[in-house]
């Protein structure tokens, strides 16, 4: 299993019930998060879970699509004001953290950016609508005049620890959760890290936390990679990040962060950030390097 920023959903769960017997798993194969999914799940009461999998999965894509025009997202981007659901506060809460720990290098306020580059815009008028710390969050969440926000640096892995609570609480004991990042309960999990240029690099060992990897060349955007510096500093600096956590979602989001960083910023931001395990980056040239908490 590489560890790409691949689409394609995957979950493999193993309840922990002394002395079941074994049973046929249940499986579900569909579109999720604007990808093809499969789930798997082996043990007692997989069926009902599998429904409330499914469901959960289906709650956050109503949450946090770009292309559903009834999703909150959509919602707050076409009127610029949104009272949130539960759900989405937290979500806001995750991305508001990890964009004070990186200096600002998160932000999910890119996305006029980000359609900018798409469709040959103009990139400085764009640029100039970014900021987090423009929008305004109390009892509604409220953007600044021109303002859009992107969740796609952070939304995977947080649908990855939705569902990954979600077979915790119901008694699964040993899973691997792969909605674009991957998360643990139980373990290890063997998973393979890759980089764009330099290709396959070495295996790691995975035991209850999360892995989110980001590449800035997996997937081109104008002229060059889809991660893009909301502050107009740099172009990425490494070619792959990888960053493992407890939580998926803080994952996803540090390792985007992190293309744009060097390490000095990185140490700061997983000084500031709990339960953040280790870094690795991939340069230009494939070379690899480690930075441990601590």
């Amino acid at each position: 299993m590489n560890l790409t920023r691949r689409r394609f959903l995957c979950i493999s769960a193993a309840a922990l019930c002394a002395g079941a017997s074994p049973a046929a798993p249940a499986r579900w194969r569909g579109i999720a998060l604007g990808a093809e999914a499969e789930i798997t799940l082996h043990g007692p009461g997989a069926e009902a879970v599998l429904t409330e999998a499914i469901a959960r999965v289906r709650g956050i894509e109503r949450a946090f699509s770009l292309y559903d025009p009834t999703s909150e997202l959509a919602r707050l981007n076409a009127s610029g004001r949104l009272a949130p659901s539960p759900a989405f506060r937290l979500l806001l809460r995750q991305a508001d953290a990890v964009h004070r720990a990186t200096g600002g290098a998160f932000d999910p306020s890119v996305q006029p950016l980000w359609q900018a580059l798409a469709r040959g815009g103009d990139v400085e008028a764009a640029r100039a609508l970014t900021g987090w710390e423009r929008m305004t969050i109390r009892q509604d969440v409220t953007l600044a005049p021109g303002q859009a926000l992107t969740f796609n640096g952070i939304a995977q892995g947080f649908a990855t620890d939705v569902v990954t609570d979600l077979l915790a609480s119901r008694g699964f004991g040993r899973a691997l959760v792969n909605i674009g990042e991957h998360r643990a309960l139980g373990g290890p999990w063997r998973l393979g890290l890759s980089d764009p240029a330099a290709g396959y690099l070495g295996t790691r060992t995975l035991a209850d936390g999360a892995i989110a990897t980001s590449s800035p060349a997996a997937l081109r955007l104008g002229t060059g990679g889809h991660i893009l510096d909301p502050r107009g500093l740099r172009a990425p600096l490494w070619s792959t990040a990888s960053v493992e956590a407890e939580s998926a979602a803080q994952a996803d989001a540090l390792s985007t962060a992190c293309c744009l960083l060097d390490p000095d910023e990185i140490r700061r931001a997983m000084a500031v950030l709990p339960r953040i395990r280790r870094v690795t980056l991939v340069d230009g040239a494939g070379r690899l390097r480690t930075l441990t908490a601590g």
